[in-house]
């Protein structure tokens, strides 16, 4: 991970108290309110200048949860059974949800590039979130985003700007 990456994800925790705050604070915002605040295009123009493969903190720290259709759509690229890769790759928790069995991912570079990109877990493809209408309705998730990735925290930090004031 790169220095500014590194950067921001220590402003994002020094600041996780009153990020978690704020972002409870606003879970009473909908989806009206986030259009008008054009979230959306705040996330565009934030992944625009974002370079994931420098970071991919997300593939290093955060397994992702995973579907059904995801075990599906992976095991059969991979060339096994679903089963041999629920075996293989797959951590269930105690209420179902199942996830990738370890952190760094099976399926990530050294490079920070992803081998099964196309074909990624729908969470990672929709991570962090961000663009989402139900935004403002997970202040949990989205304070948790903001530790682990320095584009969600700048999202953050430019809603915190136009909502605050």
């Amino acid at each position: 991970m790169d220095t500014d990456h590194k950067k921001t994800l220590a402003s994002a925790k020094s600041e996780h108290k009153e990020i978690m705050h704020r972002l409870y604070h606003w879970k009473q915002l909908g989806k009206d309110r986030y259009h008008e605040i054009g979230v959306a295009n705040i996330h565009q123009a934030v992944f625009e200048n974002t370079d994931c493969i420098s970071c991919h903190n997300c593939c290093n720290s955060s397994p992702p949860l995973i579907t059904p259709s995801d075990i599906k759509r992976l095991s059969a690229h991979l060339g096994i059974s679903k089963k041999a890769f629920i075996r293989k790759y797959i951590l269930e928790d105690f209420n179902g949800e199942q996830s990738f069995n370890k952190v760094p991912c099976h399926f990530l570079h050294t490079n920070g590039t992803c081998n099964v990109y196309e074909l990624r877990p729908d969470a990672c493809r929709r991570f962090p979130h961000t663009d989402e209408e139900d935004y403002f309705k997970r202040p949990k998730l989205n304070t948790a985003n903001t530790q682990v990735c320095p584009a969600a925290y700048k999202i953050y930090k430019r809603l915190e700007s136009i909502i605050s004031h």
